[in-house]
């Protein structure tokens, strides 16, 4: 009788410790940088996708979610090194608050070939809506859709097919 807390709460450790790596695997990935103006491009949404579909759609959300709190807090885990609070709510921020959807989202890449893209591209597509609506107060919404979606197209979806590449090797 007395194993199942023990049981528990070593499960719920490990949930933690998985979410910490997580972050910081989105953390390290945020400092892999292609300058550009407003948005950076980074590997940090291959990650996100990564967490989700490996993870599952609550680990995935649990690690983005400690890894958006260690950047509010002051932790230089954003693209560049940003931190703090002002980095929550420059043109950057509906992007990094998109990555919680998207893992989640992630989280549900079962079954076929087809079926696991399908869903790790919607998931990734779906950062793009709070990320471009907010970097649209900044530039406006045309430019914020050349600059916040358009551009990142290409990556986007070589970034995806990574992911996919990945989670099929990982069944394997």
């Amino acid at each position: 009788m007395m194993q199942l807390p023990i049981l528990a709460a070593r499960s719920r450790l490990a949930f933690a410790g998985f979410a910490l790596l997580g972050s910081a695997a989105l953390a390290a990935s945020a400092q892999i940088t292609l300058p550009m103006w407003p948005v950076p491009a980074t590997m940090q949404t291959l990650v996100v996708l990564l967490l989700g579909a490996l993870g599952g759609s609550r680990l995935g959300l649990a690690a983005v979610a400690l890894y958006l709190a260690e950047g509010a807090m002051g932790l230089p885990v954003f693209a560049g090194g940003a931190a703090g609070p002002a980095a929550l709510m420059g043109p950057t921020a509906g992007f990094l608050l998109g990555f919680l959807p998207a893992a989640w989202l992630a989280g549900f890449a079962r079954g076929g070939l087809l079926r696991q893209g399908g869903v790790l591209l919607a998931a990734h597509l779906l950062l793009f809506i709070p990320g471009v609506a907010w970097l649209a107060q900044f530039v406006g919404f045309e430019k914020a859709m050349m600059v916040g979606f358009v551009l990142f197209i290409p990556g986007t979806l070589v970034k995806t097919a990574l992911a996919l590449a990945t989670l099929r090797a990982a069944a394997r």
